[in-house]
């Protein structure tokens, strides 16, 4: 498991920090070599004497420490560490992280370290949604940071809502992961499409939706870890490509059609996440159209039915799940887009309000089942709600071959 591996904890000063406490001992537990490293004013909400108690190990927090005269000691712990874990991450941390800044212990070792880097972002909600920090996120994330949480439940302030801190028992459990994946999806060839189409009426404008492709990412980034073969197929986002995952970039959804008919034979899983537009302009004019009257009219035609033409075609062996966003009618019109395109279960969401579901990171689900059966859960991040939903589809995939 993770016995033997040298853990760098980083510690910044949310309120959430005397749970890093118990972190630091459950890796001990696990029989890692734990040291941390604090910034100033983490050192003022929790002493760096419970994290030594803990650790056996004297803390870092101070840059110019004479400790060690001969001795650079973030370079050294950068050199020593397996991997950084900063839990909490807060917002400050987040933004010196991404912006390259270097002005305490956590941050100077940060870019000295070439290894795995993990943060539990821990803030209040206003905080975690506000541009800067999401933007911050973007990079972090880009550059192969693994985020872990925030969780929804009360904060700090009083007040409810996203920005708790990842339990340690859940960070610690998502670390044991990295350094022993589960191999359960053992290279079964999965396929998800994601993210919104664009249907060009000239040569800059298009009809498009506002999907992130948020969700369709977690769920190839989450089948990539179970050990999977994994090719995304997605419309235009900000999103950067998960790790071990083929991407194939698409615009419009004739485009995505194609790319998934010559997938279809060779893929066990299907995941159909993308927000694919039902109609596209009947022509494409070659130069961008003009204003010249008050009103304008678009002749539109009908986009084939990706998903209903797999789901009309597939084998026994083959497992199909599809996603609803309504605005209204939800339970009906998802179990009857479950019964048309032959899905195995189908994830419906309600996207009309603004907090949750498309374009946002949270979201609250209701998964129906083939047989009639239908569960909920959230709100949750949707990289959180990827795992449990690769949770259902590999007990389907187990009941489908006991029958």
């Amino acid at each position: 498991m993770i016995k033997g591996k040298k853990i760098l904890l980083g510690v910044s000063s949310s309120v959430a920090c005397y749970k890093a406490v118990e972190l630091a001992r459950l890796f001990c537990k696990a029989g890692c070599e734990v040291r941390v490293v604090m910034t100033p004013n983490a050192a003022n909400l929790v002493q760096p004497l419970q994290f030594e108690a803990a650790t056996r190990q004297p803390v870092y927090c101070d840059v110019f420490n004479r400790r060690a005269p001969w001795d650079v000691e973030h370079i050294s712990l950068a050199h020593w560490g397996d991997i950084f874990v900063i839990a909490p991450a807060t917002a400050n941390i987040m933004a010196k992280m991404a912006g390259g800044i270097a002005d305490d212990a956590p941050t100077t070792l940060y870019l000295a370290f070439a290894k795995p880097v993990f943060i539990a972002p821990a803030m209040h909600t206003e905080m975690w949604h506000h541009p800067a920090t999401q933007s911050n996120l973007g990079i972090l994330l880009k550059r192969g940071i693994h985020v872990i949480g925030p969780a929804s439940g009360d904060l700090a302030s009083g007040d409810k809502g996203l920005g708790r801190m990842a339990e340690p028992q859940k960070i610690f459990e998502f670390v044991v992961k990295f350094f022993k994946p589960s191999q359960s999806l053992g290279d079964k060839k999965v396929l998800i499409t994601a993210g919104p189409t664009r249907e060009m009426i000239d040569p800059i404008r298009f009809i498009s939706n506002r999907s992130s492709g948020k969700m369709g990412y977690a769920l190839a980034e989450e089948a990539a870890q179970r050990g999977a073969d994994v090719t995304l197929i997605s419309g235009h986002t900000n999103l950067p490509a998960p790790a071990n995952v083929k991407i194939i970039r698409i615009t419009s959804a004739i485009e995505m059609h194609q790319e998934v008919l010559k997938l279809a034979h060779q893929t066990e899983i299907f995941i159909f996440a993308a927000a694919v537009g039902d109609y596209r302009p009947a022509k494409t004019a070659n130069t961008k159209i003009k204003k010249q009257s008050d009103e304008i009219t678009l002749n539109l035609v009908r986009n084939p039915d990706i998903a209903k033409e797999i789901g009309k075609n597939a084998k026994q062996n083959q497992t199909l799940i599809g996603f609803a966003a309504e605005t209204g009618n939800l339970e009906e019109y998802a179990r009857k887009k479950l019964k048309e395109k032959n899905f195995d279960m189908i994830i419906a969401n309600d996207v009309s309000s603004k907090e949750i579901g498309m374009g946002c990171d949270e979201n609250k689900v209701s998964f129906i089942y083939a047989k009639g059966k239908m569960e909920t859960a959230g709100p949750a991040l949707k990289r959180d709600l990827a795992v449990v939903v690769w949770d259902k589809i590999e007990k389907i995939i187990t009941t489908k071959k006991e029958r």
